[in-house]
């Protein structure tokens, strides 16, 4: 079926991220957080009420998350910046303010704009002081209008909540585990989180919960659940043959229990309970019976609600697990897939930022009504005023250390995560994106499983093909592709009413036995059964909805799906589920047509209009698998439901980057994702404000000659991380085996490759508790000459360092000084200056390579403590052994610099910047490198930048075309002369540039030598590691290859005298060790012989001697 094409149609993909941009999902969930849930969180702990006074009570009114500031100093507030708390290590935070009524003196009283503690604000989230500003209003606050936000800002450091992966909740889930086959719920409400799973064993069937110590039998549940009579049961679970051959085993057991009541159920129930301590003073209260009741209600599917008792809902939720296992027995293609991706969910930062402010919460309003129960009972003179006793901190510390850590501990879901938040990586602009766009997985990567790790076919257009880590952690650590969008939860009260009113049977008037009909489908909300079908009408009924949703009535992100194999309806509006916009295709046709997009073109619509208009629609993971999608216009047939927007957005961000993926081995492009994180280029507009633990910077930075559509896409453009180089393809010098590339010198001199390292050192001048206060000095002057001493020689009189001074190695930056006197010594004072209760605490510069000091800022952090931070520059070069990539993931290190002269030349006289060797190709099949260096070549000689987007680059022919149109080979080949001998070189090169990236591992930063040096004090052997100047270590595999050749006395040298070689005295009756030529064992000195053995060894029978054992030395003469 022809269709015309839709010109431009990738410019909905950059409506799509001008409306969403790429770290939406994180601010969208953070202000769903901040605005809706915290509220919804506060409404349902808002009374605190005390055990003492009955009368007395705190109620919550309201509850707002405000603007971000900071204390001046002297308790005044006053509005900051992100940067401002970057520079002073603050926390960028802002007060959670409630209103409260509460009793004081037996009356009411209302307190408004109360703050209980601070919260973490995500950048460019709602309460940001970035949001909706201009470039130029950006600029002012010192904020690069490409920084994407979304992350937090805790002690001057910027932390990202990474998205987690977890299995989906609230929906059953059949999986076969050794020879069980067990159907899985994991229920999750606010108040609990607990997994009930049937399982079918020996022809049985049992419930499996936390609560109960074994394996209970089912039919039990259902009696105790109110459903006595075994043709309830029965109807229940099914009449066919099918399921009465296999569930008749479990009534028969429950008649041999001699279990035939509700009474007897719920007693046997009781006494198979876990014991816990909260159970015993429970029981004294209720009933067993009762309380046995609420457990049920509580614990077993806790998702389901249940209301005044009626257990019906609970009961036909368990028959309908019991049908799946009893079908999958005999029919193993039933059994879930645990990793296709609808059975998945992502965890945002609003979700965990609720979850861990709701537990301090409890914890704050806990606190309060001990203070309530311990105050009220004492007579004091002024009425009991709970608002003196609310402390702010446990909220404000709960939050910011468990974004600082990582840490995610919440004793009510036993929930303890490590890892959850990691410091945003500022390596290159990319880094910081793409790890904004990271999804992890809870597997661990110490497992070797290859099920998790594989590319599922449900995770196309969702997550990027290529982004993964290699080794350990792949294909559990993904990127969300480029359009992928994360869902936030809705309410799902409405779209049970609303299933009501398209035509579907309530649950709540169901006996059991219509379920199992042949023409009957259930329809689920959430996981929820909402109510039963008939089969005649689920077209009808997913018809109406999605014409509902098109128009505009119910929210874009609701998804409708039927699964013809389990014979049900899935409405789904629950937060975290991946999915991404799609073109809608009708009658063979999509709706978009050409006057839709010259709107999109005149700025009158934006991405939202054609979603409004009904023209693009979402879909999760479970409506696609009943859509068929075209790719292209001319692939639309009949039967066709939707249209991509655009291939290339099967991609990720790092992914992206890449010209001609599509011409690439697989690998190649995965190895590229992991060293476009690694380029070294301009990090954001502000850079030169920032002051980093650790910068690199590009000094010329250049936009790539060929470039894809999401270079534009994410301004990769505007800060970008490489430079185009005239690349020959030749074998030169026998330098250049194994990768390494050959630079040229002149390009070296004129600035290709250079680039500067930042790094901060800082220092803190407390004031302590005993009024001593940290002190800096001057420069120390010399005795004699009354110059200053050669380390203090670029202090100034304020004993801090000038900016533009060069810091050589052990040169002191700030003098500073500490006290040394403890306690409080009475009134000091502050004149008589005493150098001796100071000890030195210089801060000193390491580094073999001198560094120049660019700024020096002196301010003051949250505790008030003078805060001063140094950032030193060092300018670097490319040397040999430096490490650069092509985009094609082509890495290699220099190998040599040759003189320009040296070179080989073409007759316009131009020089290779890098030559690199032939043989890099054949192996790697990179062909999209050889495209890329004929679509730059002719785009230099066009004077403009090609497209090399995946699956719609400039085609090769035309490329070939330009280039011969413009005079030069068609294969893009040139004729070059020897530098060495001015002869033409025999055979042409291949010849053009190509966009190579510096990588930020330098050979300066890992070079590492030693003769002499430290030694660890306990063993006396070198020191481990670069940093401590250690020395470089024969292992035992070292050892052996020695030992197999048979060089003992080497071996001896190694590991003993150019280690801790040791004098020891031996005395020779008692075997044991000596000092100064006497035995203390033997109390003589007759018989001491001195030897010579590693100190570990001695160190180690010392050991053994505290630990009782005797080691003894039998020695024999050497000349024997």
């Amino acid at each position: 079926m022809e269709t015309n094409e839709i010109k431009n149609k990738a410019k909905l993909v950059e409506a799509f991220l001008k409306d969403k941009g790429l770290v939406k999902q994180h601010i969208d969930s953070y202000n769903y957080f901040i605005n809706k849930e915290i509220k919804n969180i506060v409404k349902a702990n808002e009374k605190v009420l005390s055990s003492e006074d009955a009368h007395f009570y705190i109620k919550y009114l309201n509850i707002r998350v405000g603007l971000p500031d900071i204390d001046d100093g002297s308790n005044v507030m006053k509005s900051t910046t992100p940067h401002e708390c970057r520079l002073r290590d603050l926390n960028y935070s802002a007060p959670i303010i409630v209103d409260i009524e509460h009793i004081r003196n037996n009356q009411r009283i209302r307190n408004t704009n109360m703050v209980i503690g601070r919260m973490p604000v995500m950048l460019r989230s709602s309460n940001c002081v970035l949001t909706n500003k201009s470039h130029y209003e950006l600029a002012k606050l010192n904020e690069c209008p490409h920084d994407p936000g979304g992350y937090f800002v805790i002690n001057g450091q910027e932390k990202v909540i990474l998205i987690q992966e977890q299995m989906v909740r609230n929906r059953i889930i059949v999986e076969e585990d050794g020879k069980e086959i067990i159907a899985s719920c994991n229920s999750f409400t606010h108040e609990k989180k607990t997994k009930t799973s049937i399982v079918g064993k020996a022809g049985k069937y049992y419930i499996r919960n936390n609560m109960f110590q074994d394996d209970i039998l089912i039919t039990v549940v259902f009696k105790a659940m109110g459903i006595v009579s075994d043709i309830d049961i029965i109807q229940m679970i099914g009449e066919k043959e099918k399921y009465l051959d296999k569930f008749i085993a479990c009534i028969e057991n429950c008649q041999e229990l001699g279990i035939f009541s509700e009474k007897q159920a719920l007693k046997y129930l009781n006494n198979k309970r876990r014991q816990t301590r909260s159970a015993q003073s429970y029981a004294a209260k209720f009933s067993v019976i009762d309380e046995m009741k609420d457990l049920l209600a509580a614990n077993v599917l806790s998702h389901v609600p249940v209301i005044d008792f009626n257990f019906r809902t609970k009961a036909l939720h368990l028959a309908l697990m019991i049908r799946r296992v009893i079908d999958a027995q005999s029919d193993r293609n039933l059994i879930d897939n645990k990793d296709y991706y609808g059975n998945k969910r992502l965890e945002l930062a609003g979700s965990l930022l609720a979850l861990m402010f709701e537990d301090l919460f409890k914890r704050f309003n806990w606190e309060l009504k001990m203070i309530a129960d311990k105050n009220i009972p004492k007579v004091k003179a002024a009425p009991f005023d709970i608002t003196k006793y609310i402390r702010k901190d446990t909220i404000t510390n709960g939050l910011a250390f468990a974004i600082s850590s990582g840490n995610w501990t919440i004793k009510r879901f036993r929930m303890e995560r490590h890892g959850v938040t990691q410091v945003l990586s500022r390596l290159s602009y990319i880094s910081a994106l793409g790890m904004m766009t990271r999804v992890h997985s809870q597997f661990e990567k110490t497992r070797k499983i290859s099920g998790p790790r594989a590319l599922h076919g449900s995770q196309w257009g969702m997550l990027c093909p290529n982004d993964t880590p290699e080794g350990e952690a792949c294909g559990l650590v993904k990127n969300l592709a480029l359009m992928a969008h994360i869902t936030t939860e809705m309410p799902e009260g409405p779209f049970i009413k609303l299933m009501r009113n398209l035509g579907v049977q309530i649950i709540y008037t169901c006996v059991g036995g219509e379920l199992i009909k042949k023409d009957i489908y259930v329809v689920f909300v959430n996981g929820n059964m909402a109510g039963i079908i008939k089969e005649s009408l689920v077209l009808q009924l997913v018809h109406q909805f999605r014409l509902l949703r098109r128009m505009g009535y119910i929210d874009c992100f609701v998804s409708i799906s039927v699964q013809r194999r389990h014979k049900c309806v899935q409405v789904s509006c629950d937060g975290g589920r991946l999915c991404r916009p799609l073109i809608i295709v009708k009658d063979g046709k999509p709706l978009i047509e050409e006057k839709h997009m010259n709107y999109l073109e005149m700025n009158l619509w934006t991405f939202n209009d054609f979603v409004h208009a009904g023209l693009i629609e979402y879909l999760d993971v479970n409506e696609e698998n009943d859509s068929l999608i075209a790719c292209k216009e001319s692939e639309i047939i009949a039967q066709t439901t939707h249209l991509e927007i655009a291939e290339f957005t099967i991609l990720g961000v790092c992914a992206g980057l890449i010209p001609y993926p599509n011409h690439n081995q697989s690998p190649r492009n995965t190895y590229q994702c992991a060293m476009g994180k690694q380029a070294i280029g301009a990090i954001g507009y502000n850079q030169r404000n920032r002051i980093d633990t650790l910068m690199y910077n590009l000094v010329y930075p250049q936009r790539p000659i060929v470039k894809t559509r999401q270079i534009e896409l994410i301004n990769f453009d505007k800060l970008p991380a490489g430079e185009n180089a005239l690349v020959a393809v030749m074998s030169f010098s026998g330098y250049d085996i194994e990768d390494a590339l050959i630079l040229n010198k002149a390009s070296i001199d004129r600035g290709y490759g250079r680039c500067l390292v930042y790094r901060n050192s800082k220092c803190i001048i407390k004031n302590h508790p005993n009024q001593v206060m940290d002190v800096i000095l001057g420069q120390s002057l010399d005795a004699i000459t009354k110059k200053p001493i050669p380390k203090h020689d670029i202090l100034e009189n304020d004993g801090i360092a000038a900016a533009g001074v060069m810091v050589e190695n052990k040169k002191v930056m700030v003098n500073k000084a500490v006290s040394t006197r403890s306690g409080n010594l009475g009134p000091s004072r502050s004149d008589n200056f005493q150098s001796q209760d100071y000890r030195s605490a210089e801060v000193s510069y390491k580094g073999s390579v001198p560094a120049y000091i660019e700024k020096v800022m002196v301010s003051s952090n949250a505790e008030n403590a003078f805060l001063i931070k140094l950032l030193l520059r060092q300018t670097r070069r490319p040397e040999i052994g430096d490490k650069f990539s092509s985009r094609h993931g082509q890495k290699g290190v220099v190998g040599l610099i040759v003189d320009q002269e040296d070179l080989p030349f073409n007759d316009y006289g131009i020089c290779p910047d890098v030559i690199m060797n032939p043989h890099g190709f054949p192996s790697r099949m990179t062909v999209g490198k050889l495209i890329e260096v004929l679509a730059g070549k002719a785009g230099i000689v066009n004077g403009k930048f090609h497209d090399a987007t995946a699956f719609e680059g400039a085609k090769v022919e035309d490329l070939c075309e330009e280039l011969a149109q413009h005079g030069y080979n068609y294969l893009g080949k040139d004729l070059f002369y020897s530098g060495m001998n001015g002869q033409p070189i025999t055979g042409y090169l291949f010849f053009g540039p190509v966009y190579y990236q510096k990588l930020k591992h330098m050979v300066q930063d890992k070079i590492h030598v030693r003769a002499k040096g430290p030694k660890v004090i306990l063993t006396r052997q070198p020191t481990e590691g670069r940093s401590k100047d250690g020395g470089l270590r024969l292992g035992e595999m070292e050892r052996d290859c020695l030992i197999g050749y048979g060089a003992s006395m080497l071996l001896i040298e190694r590991l003993m005298l150019s280690s801790d070689s040791f004098q020891v005295d031996i005395c020779n009756k008692c075997g044991l060790m000596g000092y100064n030529g006497w035995c203390q064992r033997c109390s003589s000195s007759s018989s001491i012989s001195t030897i010579t053995m590693p100190y570990a060894c001695k160190l180690l029978f010392q050991e053994l001697q505290c630990m009782n054992i005797l080691p003894r030395l039998t020695l024999k003469d050497y000349c024997d």
